[in-house]
């Protein structure tokens, strides 16, 4: 069972993050793969339990103290498995329409929910290397796996979901935007 000690420190998650040399090395594709499967396990609601670990759809390196361009996803949608272990993931195009989540973003990082909406891109195209399948990608992503790449990729940059959300107005209505 990985379990990660989750970096909350917000001067650390506020630096940005390397990108990860080629040929990628064993430890850089161990990392990748662990962090998939700590997010399967965190999803399970006994091991959460025993380990004491919260439930995660995403991670990025730099949350588990590495400073690395590397992101994991996982979750299940609809019956299917959506499972990445992504290495210099870059966002190449994005659409204008903005979406967010109904219920707001939550962070393993950040331990105490911020409340308000977070807007991103409603679809993006995200080019990266898999470690699960070992080959360069490209991800055409709307809906909920969009939002996720995103808030990923944010970390890589050093930005976290709560320096998106309008600190006057957290609650504040962007016309068009699709609520998910």
């Amino acid at each position: 069972m990985i379990v990660f000690d989750i970096i909350t420190d917000k001067k650390f998650l506020h630096q940005k993050c390397d990108d990860v040399s080629f040929p990628i090395s064993e430890d850089d594709k161990k990392l990748a793969l662990d962090m998939v499967e700590y997010l399967k396990n965190s999803q399970d609601k006994e091991l959460s339990e025993k380990y004491g670990i919260r439930p995660g759809v995403g991670l990025a390196a730099n949350q588990v103290g590495v400073k690395k361009k590397i992101i994991a996803i996982y979750f299940e949608e609809n019956g299917k498995v959506i499972e990445y272990a992504l290495v210099n993931p870059k966002i190449i195009s994005y659409s204008i329409k903005m979406s967010c989540l109904d219920s707001g973003e939550g962070c393993l990082s950040v331990p105490k929910d911020v409340e308000g909406y977070v807007y991103r891109y409603y679809k993006v195209t995200v080019k990266a290397f898999d470690v699960i399948t070992n080959k360069e990608i490209t991800i055409k992503a709307r809906d909920y796996l969009s939002i996720i790449l995103q808030h990923e990729i944010d970390h890589l940059n050093g930005i976290l979901y709560t320096d998106h959300i309008d600190k006057k107005d957290p609650f504040k209505i962007i016309e068009d935007a699709i609520f998910i």
